[in-house]
């Protein structure tokens, strides 16, 4: 029975062609087929499973070889892509940098562990280059505040439906108050992560001006002084539940509100990026270069950018 040179390296890189295509390998038939034992068809089948966890490295993906009983024979499964490409790396490296979200520690050792574990060794030197000067001229949020473990805290609580307690520092006065909040969201936005959540107290409730089972209130998570999660759980329908997605949106500055409709025209040259930054924008129509849009709002964050887009702008409603 042949087991070395030319008759190995042609029965194996078959095996192997047949497992590409997504066949079934059946030890008796191979071994028939080639005339060779069992045992030399599963040391065949070992050696392309160690080549597939070599390959890993080069090609980030991970394949096994696993046996399936119903059809009696082993075949080929590609679990997933492990590794992001060198260009989808750098990109998420560049948009953290841009996010200025964490104190440059924190991002620091984040950059260092998405290239580490996520660039092949060759090439993480050429995408450390890249970033490296945005990188030491990093400008860290004025709160200087670690916040990780408190967002990792939270998005636990929203995943039980579990109430939190809050004790937070608010913008005007630095006054803390203390909340009890039913948390439903996650959101990043302008250099900041925010909790939207739900007031469960009716005592302080009534001193808001726009609150109700449709509107969440908006937290800073750098401003949350103390966090404790409740035992205590909440139920909201699914036909209720919080969309982020549908609010994300309609919000402009994370500052909460009713929910509006907005009219204005725009002279700018670009309204791509009044799409882009109105996502339920719509153009109602366009005469020499003047666009009459309309949108969907929350909140009282709309007036800042209506403003800030000075003689671009002007509000019909």
């Amino acid at each position: 029975m042949e087991d070395f040179g030319n008759g190995k390296m042609e029965r194996v890189l078959g095996i192997y062609t047949k497992l590409l295509n997504g066949q079934t390998v059946n030890k008796a038939k191979e071994a028939e087929r080639y005339q060779v034992n069992d045992r030399s068809i599963q040391r065949d089948i070992d050696d392309i499973r160690n080549f597939l966890e070599l390959d890993t490295e080069n090609t980030g993906y991970i394949n096994t070889i696993t046996y399936d009983r119903g059809s009696k024979g082993y075949r080929m499964e590609q679990i997933y892509k492990m590794k992001l490409s060198n260009s989808e790396v750098l990109a998420l490296c560049k948009i953290l940098l841009e996010s200025r979200a964490f104190v440059k520690e924190e991002m620091k050792d984040m950059l260092d562990r998405l290239i580490s574990c996520c660039v092949p060794q060759s090439n993480q030197k050429l995408v450390r280059e890249l970033i490296s000067n945005e990188a030491f001229h990093y400008v860290e949020p004025h709160h200087k505040t670690r916040f990780l473990k408190t967002m990792w805290d939270i998005g636990e609580a929203i995943r039980s439906c579990r109430y939190i307690e809050i004790e937070y520092g608010r913008m005007k006065g630095g006054k803390v108050v203390a909340r009890k909040l039913k948390p439903v969201a996650i959101m990043f936005s302008e250099y900041y992560f925010y909790l939207t959540a739900f007031i469960d107290d009716e005592e302080v409730r009534k001193d808001f001006d726009v609150i109700n089972d449709s509107f969440p209130t908006i937290y800073r998570i750098d401003r949350i002084k103390k966090l404790k999660v409740l035992e205590e759980r909440f139920h909201i329908p699914y036909s209720s539940r919080f969309e982020e997605g549908e609010f994300r949106k309609r919000i402009q500055f994370m500052y909460g509100g009713k929910l509006q409709k907005v009219k204005f025209k725009y002279f700018g040259e670009n309204i791509e990026a009044v799409l882009d930054r109105l996502p339920t924008a719509q153009v109602l129509s366009e005469e020499d270069g003047a666009y009459v849009v309309s949108a969907e709002v929350f909140g009282k964050g709309i007036d800042m950018w209506l403003r800030s887009q000075g003689e671009r702008v002007e509000v019909i409603e």
